[in-house]
């Protein structure tokens, strides 16, 4: 099984296609005008089970418009987004562990260089893989 992870936002957006056993095949943030199109071309390119989106910012709007753009009301799964931006810093350092002096600085203290929205679309499949095992 494939899932399509998705953290909609006002601005920019997560996406992820991850795996039944969490293996991450791709991720990337994006620009919410984008989302769309995106969310079309990785339904076509991965063939995912599921779209899996956060239930916190903008998620009823963004249900609204993939089900009148790309017809996928069946597919979609809504999954507590509660601490998951602060759970994905900790993913952050994880997949990209600091160098030099930044190792010193405790984890706490550190700021991704980057928008972390596709590392939260991967927390959020991974807890709804997790509500299903």
């Amino acid at each position: 099984m494939i899932f399509l992870g998705f953290d909609p936002g006002r601005d920019k957006c997560g996406l992820a296609i991850v795996t039944i056993d969490k293996q991450i095949l791709w991720h990337e943030v994006i620009k919410s005008e984008d989302a769309i199109a995106s969310i079309q071309q990785l339904w076509s390119k991965y063939q995912p089970n599921k779209l899996i989106i956060g239930n916190l910012t903008t998620s009823q709007e963004w249900k609204q418009k993939i089900i009148d753009k790309l017809n996928l009301s069946s597919a979609i799964e809504f999954v507590d987004e509660k601490n998951s931006t602060l759970e994905a810093r900790g993913l952050y350092w994880q997949m990209y562990p600091p160098k030099g002096l930044g190792r010193l600085i405790p984890q706490s203290l550190k700021v991704p260089p980057r928008p972390i929205d596709d590392l939260v679309a991967i927390l959020l499949v991974e807890r709804y893989i997790d509500k299903l095992t």
